[in-house]
């Protein structure tokens, strides 16, 4: 019975430190926290850029990964990739931006 107990108290301890582990963030993964910020972040440089009169455009996308905005798609001028550029600069939170964007 004694070594039953024991199986069983280092299942639980084992189950539960997997399971605080998939809570953290890794070099490759988000947290939830960080994922809620970055979705934050995407939503206020895309509603900035489609704002911007130079730069209304679906065809901007944006993505962030842990305050890293990366822009990509296609705009009509080389004006235009450092207007977006700069917008996504300004907002708060963002780190840098990685401006892909291409000229058609």
């Amino acid at each position: 019975m004694g070594k039953l107990h024991r199986i069983m108290k280092f299942m639980t301890c084992f189950a539960l430190i997997t399971a605080l582990m998939g809570c953290a963030a890794t070099q490759k993964h988000e947290s939830t926290g960080q994922y809620v910020d970055d979705s934050v972040i995407t939503t206020k440089v895309k509603a900035a850029i489609f704002e911007e009169a130079t730069l209304k455009t679906m065809q901007i996308n944006v993505k962030t990964y842990q305050g890293v905005v990366q822009l990509s798609g296609f705009v009509n001028s080389s004006q235009s990739v450092s207007k977006a550029g700069e917008v996504a600069r300004r907002i708060e939170n963002v780190k840098s931006v990685e401006n892909d964007l291409l000229v058609k």
